[in-house]
């Protein structure tokens, strides 16, 4: 019941922040706030890195509601740029590539943890006696996934702006 308490965290902060999020992409570059969203991610990805058999609850409970926080800032809004970037006969098209590029994302990241626990831990159960193998495991994977969650911010900030500047108005820097 605990694990269950504590991994239900990101999904909620996540579901409650994604709407208000898809509306603040509706006044600014949704680029921007999808980016900022990714950034909030990597840097609840991080803390994850440095995870021990003894690192508490509320550590891990403050690392997802920042990855909640992440995801639910990125979420709406990237889905508003791609939607908004085709013409409206593609929009089901474009609906489904987002959902496909979801799955596979996640199945992705499944591969490269699945791959990093067979070379490091190797066939066997995951028990108390692999335990420090495990949890090498478990940095490894998270350090590659911020890595890539920090290049992610970078290609999400170099995308194409939906909005041009209205006359009058400065375009924001880089």
């Amino acid at each position: 019941m605990t694990a269950g308490t504590v991994l239900v965290i990101q999904p909620v902060v996540q579901a409650v922040l994604a709407p208000l999020a898809g509306r603040l992409s509706d006044r600014i570059e949704p680029g921007i706030v999808a980016s900022a969203g990714m950034a909030v991610t990597t840097i609840g990805l991080v803390p994850f890195i440095f995870l021990r058999e003894t690192t508490g609850l509320y550590s891990i409970a403050a690392s997802l509601v920042l990855l909640g926080v992440g995801f639910g800032l990125f979420s709406s809004p990237n889905t508003n740029a791609i939607m908004s970037s085709v013409e409206k006969r593609y929009l089901g098209i474009a609906s489904g590539m987002v959902g496909t590029m979801r799955l596979l994302g996640q199945m992705f990241s499944m591969g490269v943890a699945m791959t990093i626990f067979a070379i490091l831990i190797g066939r066997v159960a995951i028990s108390g006696e692999n335990l420090p193998e495990f949890m090498h495991s478990l940095r490894v994977a998270f350090t590659i996934f911020s890595f890539l969650c920090c290049a992610a911010v970078f290609v999400s900030l170099v995308r194409g702006r939906l909005r041009t500047p209205k006359n009058g108005e400065q375009e924001p820097g880089p």
